[in-house]
């Protein structure tokens, strides 16, 4: 699971897909809300906001 900005989805991606060899889902973190989880409020790769979640 990675929280990731814009500019490093991409990379998110790749780097899911050689771990697991299956197509992650990204979630929009702005559209979407959890009840019992709050998500990181920066990116894993840069100091920008997280923007997509990535399982």
């Amino acid at each position: 699971m990675y929280v990731v900005c814009r500019e490093h989805l991409e990379l998110a991606i790749e780097q899911f897909l050689d771990e697991y060899e299956e197509a992650p889902d990204v979630v929009d973190l702005e559209d979407t809300h959890f009840a019992a989880w709050d998500p990181p409020k920066q990116c894993e790769r840069c100091d920008k906001p997280g923007q997509y979640l990535v399982v």
